[in-house]
């Protein structure tokens, strides 16, 4: 009950603006809000998916219901001695094999679709290390940053900053750009998960990942680590906040200016 007096006085008062821009709400229920093109195809085929096993299941629910009533002892007092029919056993081999290619065919479009990088308008590099983000902008001067979260208590929650979610350094990414994503870790394997964005990669240790993604409209995102990767796993978010081209562009320059550039061998190495 607290909950939920909590979650509707957050609406009433306004503050519902900044969970849908990328965040849990509480008693949510589903996904988030999608922000980009592979979270809008992965809404898509999760409703599918559950349209299909719904009726799985409702069939077989029914067919066992069915079962229970018509052979049960008292309607059924002498059990016929069938053991096979010839086109039933067709049917239960050919009908799911049915239903997992209709699965499998949008399964496979959609993980390609993530998976190649087409028309990269940027490329930034995400770096896991314990416990905290280190990132990298080679297509804009070849700065780098540290993201490290804010401790609770110096969340400033009049600025919409969030508990648990919010870093010192945001990641600042410009909206309706094909954005490459390398990623990779110093340490342990970690995860680079963002849910509106559809995302979820891991960072390898002397290894590099890549993946996409393409932000729809303005706003603040917020992701976090998805592997478990030590004592304080839970405690290196992402945030991300989008922004149009020319602000973004005017961001870019100023950092620049704001964090140490990294060297060739770093961006090759790290």
């Amino acid at each position: 009950m607290p909950l939920l007096i909590l979650s509707l006085s957050m609406v009433l008062i306004g503050t519902g603006d900044v969970l849908a821009a990328g965040m849990a709400e509480p008693w949510q229920l589903g996904f988030q809000d999608a922000a980009s093109p592979i979270m809008e195809r992965i809404v898509s085929f999760h409703n599918l998916l559950l349209w299909i096993i719904t009726v799985i299941t409702i069939f077989v629910l029914g067919l066992l219901a069915y079962v229970c009533v018509r052979f049960k002892a008292s309607n059924n007092p002498v059990p016929s001695k069938r053991t096979h029919h010839a086109m039933l056993e067709v049917a239960w081999t050919a009908i799911p094999v049915l239903i997992l290619v209709v699965i499998a065919v949008p399964s496979f479009k959609l993980l390609y679709y993530q998976d190649v990088v087409e028309d990269a308008e940027m490329t930034l590099k995400a770096i896991g290390r314990q416990w905290y983000w280190s990132y990298e902008y080679p297509d804009h001067g070849n700065f780098t940053f540290d993201a490290f979260m804010i401790a609770d208590e110096d969340i400033d929650a009049a600025a919409g900053q969030q508990r648990l979610l919010e870093t010192d350094n945001r990641v600042v990414v410009p909206v309706e750009t094909n954005i490459r994503l390398l990623t990779t870790a110093s340490d342990v394997i970690h995860s680079w998960a963002v849910p509106a964005f559809g995302i979820k990669i891991d960072a390898v240790p002397g290894h590099m990942n890549e993946m996409w993604f393409r932000v729809d409209k303005p706003g603040t995102y917020y992701g976090q680590c998805s592997e478990l990767c030590g004592a304080y796993h839970g405690f290196m978010p992402i945030a991300i906040e989008a922004l149009p081209k020319d602000e973004f562009e005017a961001w870019a320059k100023q950092a620049e200016e704001d964090f140490a550039q990294a060297s060739p061998i770093d961006v090759a190495t790290r």
